[in-house]
Formats: structure tokens, sequence, C-alpha cells
């Protein structure tokens, strides 16, 4: 267990690597009550949620969800989150634990419709039940057809007799759900999940498995692939930024970026030398500081070390050979495409 931004959180249980191959394997099961949950109501809740994010929000019907930046006005990212859109008056919006406080004041500072924003973490506990027999052990749970829910999309219902939001959606690169319920039913909950798995190997996971599994599908981590100086456009989620919709905070700096282009981009890579980068380690070409780690580790999947990192975009191709310092030593990789693993659908 260790303090993860105030919670206390299990770094693993029965071990990075194995909770990572039941996840993939089988299903796991993560205590993720830590995620903030943020709240917009009102008859203009939209041309809030859309003045916020990145991406467009108009395209959402009631059930759907969308991955989207929550951008300052210089273009880089308060955070990247998940927009719910409950109903044409409401959004419920699923942010990074360490900065719900401050996505939530962002989002009160830039509120000039009729719209009410909520700060509504302490109403919810969050369990992720991911992998391939996720859907097989949650249904056992719930009168609520879980096959006829679409990836990025969620229902409002019950689990274990409680009602729940269940959402098909995850950070680990597998299919899965994340269920939000009120906290007083959180264990119980747990409990239940957790025997509804045995017969498919369930195992509860820890942080250590979800930062390895995120990584291997490529998906971004605030702090190391993205902060307030990057933009989406350098962290390779252009697919995210819709500057036909509109006007939305850091549009401006984006549009400049798209027409001029941008300085550095993210890239995969894995190691060719012994040795494993981890975060914030220099990277070289040709001799040169080219660059920094922003994720790195073995990878269970593909029994690689494997990582992200920045490059000047002149450099920043697959197959280019690079240098990671690892304790004073020059190690040979190489940059590939990414994500590193993708499941098969």
């Amino acid at each position: 267990m260790v303090d993860f931004g105030g919670w206390d959180m299990p770094v693993q249980y029965s071990g990075i690597i194995d909770e990572h191959h039941t996840v993939r394997r089988a299903v796991g099961l993560f205590d993720v009550s830590h995620m903030g949950e943020i709240d917009i109501r009102g008859r203009e809740a939209f041309q809030l949620v859309d003045f916020v994010t990145t991406n467009a929000v108009a395209r959402l019907e009631p059930g759907r969800i969308q991955y989207s930046g929550l951008l300052y006005g210089h273009g880089g990212f308060v955070d990247d989150i998940l927009v719910h859109k409950v109903a044409d008056d409401h959004y419920f919006l699923c942010v990074n634990a360490s900065n719900q406080e401050k996505d939530y004041q962002h989002i009160l500072g830039a509120n000039r419709w009729a719209a009410e924003v909520a700060f509504a973490s302490e109403r919810y506990a969050q369990l992720a039940i991911q992998g391939p027999m996720a859907l097989a052990t949650l249904q056992k749970l719930t009168s609520t057809g879980l096959a006829a829910i679409r990836n990025y999309h969620f229902v409002d219902g019950e689990v274990a007799g409680t009602p729940a939001r269940i959402a098909r959606s995850g950070y680990t690169g597998e299919d899965g759900f994340e269920v939000y319920l009120a906290p007083g039913e959180a264990e119980r909950v747990w409990d239940e999940v957790m025997a509804a798995g045995r017969d498919f190997g369930i195992k509860p996971c820890g942080l250590g498995a979800r930062n390895t599994l995120r990584l291997e599908a490529k998906m971004a981590l605030y702090g190391h692939e993205i902060d307030a100086e990057t933009t989406p456009l350098e962290a390779d989620l252009a697919w995210i930024v819709k500057l036909d919709k509109g006007e939305f905070l850091g549009r401006e700096r984006l549009a400049t970026e798209q027409r001029e282009g941008i300085g550095r981009k993210l890239m995969g890579f894995e190691m060719l030398g012994r040795g494993i980068a981890r975060d914030g380690y220099e990277v070289q070409v040709d001799g040169s500081p080219a660059g920094w780690v922003t994720s790195g580790g073995p990878s269970p999947t593909l029994n690689k070390n494997i990582g992200l990192c920045y490059l000047p975009v002149e450099l920043a191709t697959v197959g280019r050979s690079i240098q990671v310092s690892i304790r004073g030593q020059l190690v040979e990789a190489v940059t590939v495409p990414t994500p590193f693993y993708k499941r098969a659908k």
C-alpha cells in the first residue's frame, strides 16, 4: 500500500506480472474510487462542456462516452477526462484523482452559461472489472444486458442490488466495465464481484498492473505523457481535437500548431540493449540530447522493455535508432508503432 494523492492505494496483491496477465487472459478487479467525478447540469450545460473540452460534444447522444482534453487557454492540459452524456441537460465527467479539485475550479472559472457545476467525487466509488471475462463476471450481478452496451457507452442500472452507472470503458486496453456506485455499497459489491468471477480466475489488481496495462495500450498518464505544457497534438492525441466545432479553450494554439506544425511528438520505443527505460531518463539521437522518457518499463505481454518518449518532430519516425541514458550508460533502442498491444476485437 502506498500514499497516492492522499489515498491509500494498493500497488500489488499477488504481483504486478501475475495481475497483468490475469487481466489480459481472464478478468481483474480494480478499486479506482480515487478517481474524481463532476456533474454539470442545466439548460446550457452543453455550451459549457463543449467550451472547456476539445472533442465534439455535439456528437454525443445520451448513454455515450467521449474521451477528451480539458485545456488551458494556452493549449496545455489541465487534465484528460471522460465525458458521459446523461441527458441533454446533464453531463457527468470522470477526471483524474490528483486533478479533481483543479479541474472543478477550472470549469467553474470558465462557466458563463446557465449551467450548474457540482463536485461529485464524494458521492461515488468506482470499481473497474477488466479483461475478456469481465462481461461474464459482471453479468451474474445485474439484470442489465451488458452485451448490448457498446464500447464507450453506459447505462444506469443496478449491480448486486444497488443503483449503479455501468460504463463499458477502462484503462487497460481490454474489454471491461467501470461501475460507479455509492461509497457505502462499494465493499459489499467488491466482494460480490470477486465471488462472481471466481470460476473465471478473477484476481484483485493494483496500481502496478494498471500502469503496465495502460502503457502497453498507449493510454496517456497525466504528469507523464501529458501536462500543462503539452498539447494534444504533441501527445499524438489529435483525434480528440475538433477544430471545426467552434470556439473552445486552447483552440487558437491548436489551430496554430495544425497550420504551422509542432516541435515535438510522443513516440513509442522498445529497448534493444539490456536495461529498463524509466520515467525522466534522457533520450539521445546520434550522440545529442533529443528528448526524455515519459513512461517506461517491462511489457509482460510482449516480454520486452518498452517506453514512450518525446522527440523532435523531424526525428519522430518509426524505425529511428535512439539511445536511452540508463545510470550513465547509453543503451540502444528503436522507435516502433503504437499501441504496443491491441486486443483482438
